[in-house]
């Protein structure tokens, strides 16, 4: 499925097994597509999928913006005890996650495979897919994004998306 901003962003399910899931995200993640990704993770989400592999082969750019909607996964995965796993990143994602000391939280992997096999053994889906695939995974959320991102405050998500009371504690000295 495409972002309807000029057609930046797709996320494309792969395969699924449990409360895991692969996706494929290509085009670009950043402040044009931000709102149709938490939509559609949004809606993985609340369908249980609590562990996440992203191809991220095809990302082509990512901002910091986009890294937030990225951080902001991987908090709501953590807080399911989940886990957000990034697989075939790029030179381009590689050095802003390198920038910013995000690999500390975001674990990086050269393939898909090598992301799954860190899961454990029955939460693995088949990889690669064999035949025709439909993994069947939501790409809508029905609830808005409110009640299924801000449950909490999230500390990556920008203060415009979670509102005035969101902001959690000051932290400033």
């Amino acid at each position: 499925m495409r972002s309807r901003e000029n057609d930046r962003l797709t996320i494309t399910p792969l395969t699924v097994k449990d409360e895991c899931a692969v996706l494929r995200f290509s085009g670009e993640l950043d402040r044009a597509s931000e709102e149709f990704y938490l939509d559609r993770i949004g809606a993985v989400v609340t369908s249980g999928y609590r562990h996440l592999v992203l191809d991220v082969t095809a990302l082509v750019f990512c901002d910091s913006r986009g890294l937030n909607c990225l951080l902001a996964l991987r908090w709501l995965l953590h807080r399911r005890e989940g886990s957000l796993l990034l697989a075939c990143v790029g030179r381009r994602l590689a050095a802003v996650l390198a920038l910013t000391g995000s690999t500390e939280v975001l674990p990086v992997f050269t393939s898909v495979s090598e992301a799954l096999r860190t899961l454990p053994a029955d939460q693995r889906p088949e990889w690669p897919p064999v035949g025709s695939v439909d993994p069947g995974i939501p790409l809508h959320s029905p609830e808005p994004l409110e009640t299924s991102w801000q449950q909490d405050a999230n500390p990556h998500l920008p203060l415009d998306q979670m509102g005035p009371d969101s902001r959690g504690p000051d932290t400033r000295a």
